[in-house]
């Protein structure tokens, strides 16, 4: 099965992922993005691309899908910079998969 690629996140910094062939999904609320997450994960996407700000707002939904494999959801910076949190999420993975952090 081919998995697709989505980008979910403020119109400004999704649109110019369709240059590349992902499909983007611009939203303005915590609504619209916990919605678009879940509509692309029934829908066959593999990886989803969720700005930092989005995802501050909706941790419960990216929460619910941490233990499956797929989608793997991926943070972004926001045309506003990064706010540290997918770095954040990166080092607790791989805590949580080596033991320790490593990359401190």
């Amino acid at each position: 099965m081919a998995y697709k690629i989505g980008v979910v996140g403020e119109k400004d910094v999704v649109v110019p992922f369709q240059l590349i062939g992902f499909d983007s999904y611009p939203v303005a609320n915590a609504k619209q993005a916990r919605e678009a997450v879940d509509k692309l994960a029934k829908d066959s996407y593999g990886v989803i691309y969720l700005t930092e700000t989005m995802a501050k707002q909706i941790p419960d939904t990216i929460s619910r899908y941490d233990t499956k494999v797929i989608p793997a959801i991926i943070l972004i910076p926001s045309h506003q910079g990064s706010l540290g949190i997918a770095k954040e999420r990166v080092n607790r993975n791989v805590e949580k998969a080596v033991g320790q952090n490593i990359l401190d």
